[in-house]
């Protein structure tokens, strides 16, 4: 069984600051799981690292996207300087704003993202920014900051990821765009449609055609996509807001309330209370680890 790594309870975001960080002087960690979403930004700095057992180099001004379920393991690192970046789903969601970036977190082997000479000292301010973030005490406008911080960084390696990719093709570039459109559909319709079939109709493929695209790119199934992303949205109510259960139920789409909280038990290994009640008694900090267990 892989080791499975964790954000602490009740903490959405965590951020390591990497400074001269070396891998390979000593025995190495075992491959293990995320579960959560990791970007590791290099600024200077080479190695290797392999996800979901495809190679990836370390290399200087490159953000790795490491999505929640994939596996990983730092082979080998060199004074490397930058920071790693970890959150759960429900960071990025809430307010009147909402982006739809899960095609760059999905997929195997993970992403490895050239950033610009003019985009470096941007992903830099970011990294800090969150950083400084996690390390003060939480108040009413922590949710929000740290979704847009990510959101502007995310949106930033989409363009960087799409640039170079202007003047070729890909295998996959179809189920993309198709995922793509799938993603936005649901940020609007997670609510109201639980049923693969609603998105397979409103895309306007055959519902087998969806399935297969994206099960190729994230190795989820449509009906485990929508679920998920409900789920998200529950977590986010839970642990920012006092709505009752039955009232978060509802706003995610269950008529039963009873059927919800052991749907959101199955999913999350806790109770609805239970995971509220542990979300609010962990501080935001970060804490303190070796910046090994990246």
């Amino acid at each position: 069984m892989l080791d499975v790594d964790r954000l602490r309870d009740g903490a959405a975001v965590e951020v390591l600051l990497l400074d001269g960080f070396r891998v390979g002087e000593g025995p190495l960690r075992e491959p293990h799981r995320h579960d959560y979403h990791e970007l590791i930004w290099i600024r200077d700095g080479t190695g290797e690292h392999r996800i979901d057992d495809v190679r990836v180099a370390v290399e200087p001004a490159t953000v790795t996207v490491i999505g929640r379920g994939q596996v990983h393991q730092f082979r080998e690192a060199r004074a490397v300087h930058g920071a790693v970046i970890r959150f759960a789903d429900d960071a990025l969601h809430g307010g009147d704003e909402r982006i739809a970036t899960g095609w760059l977190l999905a997929g195997p082997g993970g992403r490895r993202i050239a950033v610009p000479a003019d985009g470096v000292a941007g992903v830099e301010a970011l990294a800090a920014a969150l950083h400084g973030e996690t390390r003060r005490p939480a108040d009413a406008y922590t949710p929000d900051l740290l979704r847009h911080h990510l959101s502007t960084l995310l949106l930033w390696l989409e363009r960087w990821y799409d640039a170079t990719r202007t003047e070729r093709s890909d295998a996959d570039d179809a189920a993309i765009q198709l995922h793509r459109r799938f993603a936005r559909l649901l940020e609007e319709d997670f609510a109201a449609h639980h049923d693969a079939r609603h998105y397979a109709d409103a895309l306007g493929v055959p519902a087998p055609a969806l399935a297969r695209a994206l099960s190729r790119l994230t190795g989820r199934t449509t009906k485990e996509l929508v679920l998920d992303r409900v789920m998200v949205e529950a977590a986010r109510l839970l642990r920012h807001t006092d709505l009752t259960v039955g009232q978060i139920a509802h706003r995610v789409g269950f008529d039963d309330q009873l059927y919800f909280s052991r749907a959101f038990k199955r999913h999350s290994g806790r109770a609805p209370q239970a995971f509220r009640a542990a979300a609010r008694g962990a501080e935001v900090h970060a804490p303190v680890r070796p910046v090994h267990s990246a």
